[in-house]
């Protein structure tokens, strides 16, 4: 079976939950724009992946962040790949589509992202101990606001829906609390250099991710005010900025500070 048959049979018989299958014309029209979407996306990021890995640093101490950044495009290929094939597609009722694939992309690419910003604002210091409550604790924070918009995208029409859009907006208040409050602290005690570089990163991917629940918001899992091959495209969109040209941004900023953070360590001594 060829990738036109397959999709020709996941319009027929997709997955489905409490209801029934695009079969209008406009709503085919739409399945084949999503698909177009699904599979820009997956060349997109498979191809960001290889670039971020190649051009990357691979010793220390900025190796790992390559390995962190590279992974991350290269999981989100891996759900836009299924969601292609419209494996985990959900057709609800109220007529709105929940992709699993993307929320179980987002489960694990955000927390990657996260690490590595940990990491940078604690740069070879603190103890163990230290660490690892700072990435616990905004990686459960992370995973949950995750798991609660995907409660609220699975939730019908109703003020449940609601509770837990603004439960997940509460989890990413303190995603964002931490970003900005303890772990930015840290990052300024490691020198002028590494705090610049983790204060333009913070705030490239602050920015992007605000996008998110916006789009969820008045997307067809929200208040439907804009169609469900809209918000195919728009989360396309920030998607490739936070996973690939975020990538390379914080490279450079990250090489940038290395190289400056020497330069201070070498006066001092």
């Amino acid at each position: 079976m060829n990738f036109a048959d397959a999709w020709t049979q996941k319009d027929t018989n997709p997955v489905i939950t409490g209801g029934s299958a695009p079969g209008r014309p406009h709503e085919l029209g739409s399945s084949r724009m999503d698909q177009t979407a699904f599979l820009l996306g997956f060349t997109i990021m498979s191809l960001g992946s290889l670039a971020i890995y190649v051009t990357g640093k691979k010793t220390h101490p900025s190796g790992h962040h390559t390995l962190l950044h590279a992974s991350v495009p290269f999981i989100a290929a891996t759900a836009y790949l299924a969601m292609a094939f419209g494996i985990g597609t959900l057709f609800k009722l109220d007529g709105s589509i929940t992709y699993l694939a993307r929320y179980l992309d987002w489960s694990v690419t955000t927390p990657i992202l996260l690490s590595s910003l940990v990491l940078l604002a604690f740069h070879e210091r603190g103890r163990t101990g230290e660490v690892g409550g700072h990435l616990t604790a905004i990686i459960v924070l992370d995973v949950l606001m995750i798991v609660t918009g995907l409660v609220s995208s699975l939730a019908g029409p109703s003020l449940a829906k609601w509770v837990w859009y603004g439960w997940s907006c509460v989890a990413f208040l303190g995603v964002l609390y931490l970003l900005w409050g303890p772990l930015r602290t840290l990052a300024m005690s490691r020198g002028a250099a590494l705090g610049a570089a983790y204060n333009k990163n913070v705030a490239f991917l602050t920015i992007i991710w605000f996008l998110y629940p916006i789009v969820f918001l008045i997307g067809p899992e929200g208040m439907k005010i804009i169609a469900d091959p809209a918000s195919v495209w728009a989360i396309l969109i920030m998607d490739v900025v936070a996973k690939v040209v975020y990538a390379f941004y914080a490279a450079s900023n990250l090489d940038k500070a290395l190289a400056e953070h020497g330069d201070e360590r070498g006066h001092r001594s």
